[in-house]
């Protein structure tokens, strides 16, 4: 018995840790951010938004269809009220009163009331102001979305710059103690100066600095990437695209000659969201003045008695009903109303202001990615155009320098040249991407 209990919570257990066990991806930029719009965190929320706007429409609109209550009230008199009348009613004499309680020491009240709006000028805005509400969680979770794709871009850039770097870093190393064991070794034969074996110590020293930390650069970018696409920490991830192909792929011209429409940014239709609930709210204060009217039916029953015999079918009870119309008609609130409805006029002229403001902001905001994106692509030039050069000076260096013809300093510069050609090489790689991936933002893309 203990045998099977214990192989039985093994397997639980085993079923328990395959169901935790980490997952396992492999993604191309474009997988990855189909990914993250279903599971970014943010992404999630903001569908959330939008089910809870539905709601909250719905909501509203119930306010305005019939409303249906029922209750039952249960009283105890255990101690009735007592009244005064002339006691001469019950054979008394003139002028003396006599204590009478009147009523049962148990009463209930069984009743239903149904209720429906007519009209009401702020429901009516209402049901316009849902509208709106729904459609800016829409627009939200748009403006989500776009953000999001950014994001993964960024990140996904982020960890591929990082791999070519350390890529780099490892090759540029191996070449580097390779002519550092031949340099120490003609040290050793007394053909050159201790200087130059020194020399290159520094530049390997710089190199596994350099190597230890893009390796923690790396961890941290993979890391951020996961968080960004939902995922756990614990989980596999392998990209599939290289960031040469990304960059030549991302290198448009074309794509910021496109022209940018104001209207069509979502960040633009946020604003214009916020302006027109401001124009509701002004509707609404006006919509305050006008009257209201509700209709009720009412129906229940009641029954008295001194003992509590309610459920037994000796017990009496009397049903009532009636039908109930209820008109509100505002007439003067001393300038009340008419002061809210000036403060909701100003709100909009603020919110039409604000709208303005937005629209320039917004044409500013695209001029710039497309400054940076055009200029992503004339630094991406110029730094391939400088890491050739680069390559071939320090190889020139490098064959002087194991000719006894330059000294080891120049030979190091022109390595650190090198290196310094190489990562402005890649960043300009990941900019094209980066700068392409903001424009793209401000154009809704």
């Amino acid at each position: 018995m203990k045998k099977n209990a214990l192989l039985g919570l093994l397997f639980i257990t085993a079923v328990l840790q395959a169901q935790e066990a980490p997952k396992s991806y492999s993604y191309s930029l474009e997988q990855a951010i189909n990914h993250a719009l279903s599971n970014n965190y943010s992404a999630v929320n903001a569908n959330r938004d939008i089910a809870i706007a539905k709601k909250k429409k719905w909501e509203t609109t119930a306010m305005g269809l019939p409303q249906i209550n029922a209750g039952l009230d249960y009283q105890n008199n255990f101690e009735l009220q007592k009244s005064l009348i002339p006691a001469q009613f019950f054979g008394g004499a003139p002028g003396e009163f006599a204590e009478v309680a009147f009523g049962t020491k148990h009463n209930m009240n069984a009743h239903s009331n149904l209720s429906q709006l007519i009209f009401d000028g702020s429901y009516i805005v209402a049901l316009q102001a849902c509208k709106t509400y729904l459609k800016y969680y829409e627009n939200a979770q748009k403006n989500t979305a776009i953000a999001v794709k950014e994001m993964v871009i960024n990140t996904y850039g982020n960890v591929l710059l990082a791999e070519e770097g350390l890529a780099i870093i490892k090759k540029n190393k191996a070449t580097l103690e390779k002519t550092l064991f031949e340099t120490n070794e003609t040290f050793k034969n007394g053909l050159i100066e201790e200087e130059n074996v020194e020399q290159l110590q520094i530049t390997l020293a710089t190199l596994n600095s350099n190597l230890a930390y893009t390796e923690r650069l790396l961890e941290i970018a993979q890391k951020m990437l996961k968080v960004t696409l939902g995922m756990e920490l614990a989980d596999t991830l392998v990209l599939t695209d290289k960031l040469d192909q990304l960059s030549v792929s991302n290198l448009d011209l074309a794509f910021a000659q496109k022209g940018f429409v104001v209207n069509d940014n979502i960040n633009y239709q946020i604003v214009q969201n916020f302006t027109d609930q401001k124009q509701l709210e002004l509707k609404l204060e006006k919509s305050r003045a006008l009257p209201s009217l509700r209709a009720n039916v009412n129906f229940g029953y009641n029954a008295f008695n001194n003992q509590f015999a309610f459920f037994t079918p000796s017990q009496h009870w009397m049903n009532y009903s009636n039908l109930g119309m209820s008109l509100s008609v505002p007439v003067f609130s001393s300038f009340m109303r008419s002061a809210r409805t000036q403060q909701a006029r100003i709100a909009v002229d603020i919110a039409k202001t604000q709208l303005k403001e937005a629209a320039q902001k917004l044409q500013l905001q695209y001029e710039k990615a497309k400054s940076d994106y055009e200029f992503s692509i004339e630094e991406y030039t110029t730094s391939k155009n400088n890491l050739r050069l680069a390559e071939r000076i320090e190889k020139k260096q490098e064959i002087k320098f194991g000719e006894g013809l330059s000294s080891s300093f120049e030979f190091s510069e022109a390595q650190r040249q090198l290196y310094s050609a190489q990562q402005n090489y890649l960043q300009s790689m990941v900019n094209i991407i980066n700068k392409k991936a903001a424009l793209a933002s401000v154009l809704n893309n």
